[in-house]
């Protein structure tokens, strides 16, 4: 009798579907999952590890499922989920990629104003600083570290058909972006959150938004080009990487005079 009800196995080593899981034990948690779950669980180890690196191909679902003994069927459903999670990328006929932000497409995932026409505009990103310091109490309760842990801030501005549109502050754990300056981010060409995934080995995953109405002080205002006291958006974020672990805080001001943010919810 199978002693671990985590382990979906019976006496002849099959999962609870006949399929061997051998692979999947090692992995099982305390409480039951489903088997396409467990599935699920290894690809996402086997990303988080760099096995299958940003922008390359996974082995195919019949590999996989020889890998893990398990049935093709629960491989697809396991890649579905990630590839609605957007941490896989299915290509007609070419086969199945790890997401990665460099791509066009993802460019637009984290960043979701919109011009009142509707079309997504191109922006310029225009750096005002880069440093390391202490982490306030707030920032490390956010990015669950210690207070007056190093952390690096970025300040810059984005820009939509040459107007400032954005003011963003962006928190980074120190440890993890060790090396991170105000040059080598002004050298880097993609966007920021390819630079992360790229040079420092942290893809952003999923993340938190809160989201209100504010008046401009006269800091923000001055650098938005806008009154003190004008209506703007505060968006303020924390984005997370492979095991729900907390990396970024962004605090961001919106000028939304032609523009509105759009979010999907589902």
């Amino acid at each position: 009798m199978n002693s671990n009800p985590a382990n979906p196995v019976n006496p002849n080593g099959q999962g609870a579907a006949g399929e061997g899981v051998s692979a999947v034990s090692a992995a099982a948690s305390p409480t039951f999952s489903p088997l396409y779950q467990q599935i699920k669980g290894l690809i996402t180890q086997s990303l988080e590890s760099g096995e299958w690196k940003p922008g390359e191909i996974i082995p195919s679902e019949v590999e996989l499922a020889a890998r893990f003994k398990v049935s093709q069927g629960t491989v697809r459903k396991a890649i579905d989920e990630l590839a609605a999670d957007n941490l896989l990328v299915r290509r007609q006929g070419k086969g199945t990629f790890v997401a990665t932000h460099n791509e066009e497409r993802a460019q637009f995932r984290f960043l979701r104003l919109l011009a009142d026409d509707g079309v997504e505009h191109p922006h310029v990103s225009r750096l005002l600083e880069c440093r390391r310091l202490r982490a306030s109490a707030e920032i490390a309760r956010q990015l669950d570290l210690k207070p007056a842990d190093p952390v690096v801030l970025i300040k810059r501005l984005l820009q939509f058909d040459g107007e400032a549109t954005v003011l963003d502050e962006i928190w980074l754990p120190g440890a993890v972006f060790r090396g991170l300056t105000l040059e080598r981010l002004s050298e880097y060409k993609g966007p920021l959150y390819a630079m992360f995934e790229t040079e420092f080995g942290t893809r952003m995953i999923r993340a938190t938004e809160k989201i209100r109405a504010v008046a401009a002080e006269p800091s923000v205002a001055d650098l938005l080009h806008v009154p003190a006291g004008f209506p703007l958006l505060s968006v303020e974020r924390v984005s997370y990487t492979y095991g729900d672990r907390p990396v970024e805080v962004r605090r961001g001001w919106y000028v939304t005079t032609g523009y509105y943010y759009q979010n999907d919810l589902s």
